[in-house]
């Protein structure tokens, strides 16, 4: 048990890794991984923080096996719950660093990984909401 969950976290990991790449190939400037506050209570996790343009965007990264790849989507995991979740680090990320009055927006990149890791395909979806 203990190795699939060190195992899972790996696999998570090498996704976000492959979103920052596509990320960057497609103009975008990577500014923090694994976003988190570290005082008081714990409002959540953004996998990437990132620039597109002027625009802060802030990237939800869901990741999945390819061989499993049967029309299922890993962006539909992201529900209310979670977005609200996302929605409360990415206004305190935006208040510690006083940039309320920047643009910014919530985007999706799903990934599925091959079992080895050196197979990728990516879906990346824009403003997932407002």
């Amino acid at each position: 048990m203990f190795w699939r969950k060190n195992n899972d976290l790996a696999f998570g990991e090498a996704g976000e890794k492959v979103a920052a790449k596509y990320l960057k190939k497609k103009g975008y400037k990577i500014l923090d991984f694994n976003y988190c506050n570290f005082k008081g209570r714990r409002l959540g996790e953004i996998d990437i923080i990132s620039k597109d343009g002027e625009c802060f965007v802030f990237v939800e990264v869901k990741t999945r096996k390819l061989e499993k790849f049967d029309g299922s989507l890993p962006e539909e995991s992201i529900n209310r719950q979670k977005l609200h979740k996302l929605n409360k680090i990415a206004q305190f990320y935006l208040r510690k660093n006083k940039l309320l009055d920047k643009n910014w927006r919530f985007d999706a990149v799903s990934v599925w990984l091959s079992d080895d890791m050196k197979e990728a395909k990516v879906k990346h979806l824009e403003s997932i909401f407002l």
